[in-house]
């Protein structure tokens, strides 16, 4: 088994004991991203700009991991307010495009730093 840690420098660094992203073959793992500012570090403020922060963060990564948001196959969304659910479905569709992938939006109680809204994916090399 090939395994390579992806990293990029226009995601957050990792604020805990995980990667990035790890690639496995042609699969790679994204590891969930928050509206965390790659440079500053903080967060944006926000849920717009949060949704935002976080499929630019996942994009950064897709793309050190040579692919990009179009070659994700599953996608997991974290919501601490599902009311919300709505303003990502719009979102979500400036950087998706059909066929869409896989999708879970779950409601949580909390994320990491306080965040509104947490994203994590599985993308598939072709």
């Amino acid at each position: 088994m090939a395994k390579h840690i992806i990293h990029s420098d226009g995601a957050p660094q990792a604020i805990g004991t995980y990667s990035q992203a790890v690639k496995v073959n042609e699969t790679v793992y994204l590891s969930g991203q928050i509206g965390l500012d790659p440079v500053s570090m903080q967060l944006v403020e926000g849920i717009e700009n949060q949704v935002h922060r976080v499929f630019n963060n996942l994009a950064a990564v897709a793309q050190a991991a040579g692919g990009s948001l179009a070659e994700v196959v599953k996608l997991n969304v974290f919501l601490t307010d599902l009311s919300h659910f709505a303003l990502v479905n719009t979102i979500m569709s400036e950087y998706f495009k059909q066929p869409y992938p896989a999708r879970a939006a779950v409601g949580v109680a909390s994320l990491p730093r306080g965040a509104l809204v947490e994203a994590d994916g599985v993308m598939v090399l072709q």
